[in-house]
């Protein structure tokens, strides 16, 4: 790979301010999506926390219709056990046999009250189940429905836009091969700390224009030399001379 070509430190200073420009102009086209790539993210991470809920909730169902086919089943089994043992009763040939037997068939009536209390309990569960399910699947819908608006909404601005978008990106990146990397990682990092993503700003009246605060006299004539790269004491900005960028306001 070929090495870059050494340019003076005002041609860095002039190619530095043209990719800010350029990266500036990138950065208004996302403005322009807004907080819809955000939003759709978050739809998307409500809709599988709700897809899991609705599942768990399935599965605790038939769970539930397990037990409650048991205790159906448990009921059955009771009730033969009574049958069979009031014909044993019938048979019986003393007392003593026949308190034994009522009591075989007092506990299996106890053990149908108990089996039919578990019924109603699973019975009562299912239906609050069944309900958080139907809501939970409302809501999904709707959601759903609200992601395909969003997306279609995010797709529309980037549709209208990529092509200016792309066009920019490379036209960002031909600036970079301009200047080395170190500076362009220093240039990048600052885009970062910066909210308005501002790292090569201009001295307008006697300040930095980015953060606002007064230049030294003697740092305002270093930027003015274009001798070295510079950058404001308060925000880390790098700065350039706006007399560089337009010569005939410097005229004016």
């Amino acid at each position: 790979m070929a090495e870059k070509k050494e340019i003076s430190v005002e041609e860095k200073l002039k190619a530095l301010y043209e990719l800010q420009k350029v990266d500036s102009q990138v950065d208004n086209i996302k403005k322009l999506r807004g907080e819809l790539p955000l939003e759709v993210c978050d739809l998307e991470d409500e809709i599988e926390g709700l897809q899991t809920r609705i599942k768990n909730f399935e599965d605790e169902v038939k769970s539930v219709q397990v037990m409650v086919t048991e205790k159906k089943n448990a009921i059955k089994e009771s009730q033969a056990l009574i049958k069979k043992y009031e014909d044993q009763q019938m048979k019986v040939r003393n007392n003593r046999e026949f308190d034994s037997i009522s009591k075989e068939i007092e506990f299996q009536n106890l053990e149908i009250q108990l089996s039919e209390k578990r019924i109603k309990e699973y019975t009562e569960q299912l239906n609050d189940k069944k309900l958080i399910i139907e809501d939970s699947k409302e809501i999904l819908t709707e959601k759903k429905e609200d992601l395909m608006n969003k997306k279609k909404e995010l797709n529309d601005i980037v549709s209208e836009n990529q092509k200016d978008e792309q066009k920019l990106i490379e036209k960002s990146k031909e600036y970079e091969t301009f200047i080395e990397e170190r500076l362009v990682k220093a240039y990048k990092r600052i885009r970062e700390n910066a909210k308005n993503g501002l790292a090569v700003v201009s001295v307008e009246r006697d300040a930095c224009g980015g953060c606002y605060n007064k230049i030294p006299p003697q740092k305002q004539l270093d930027v003015a030399s274009h001798k070295k790269i510079i950058v404001c004491e308060h925000c880390g900005r790098i700065l350039v001379d706006k007399f560089m960028l337009d010569p005939e306001a410097a005229e004016q």
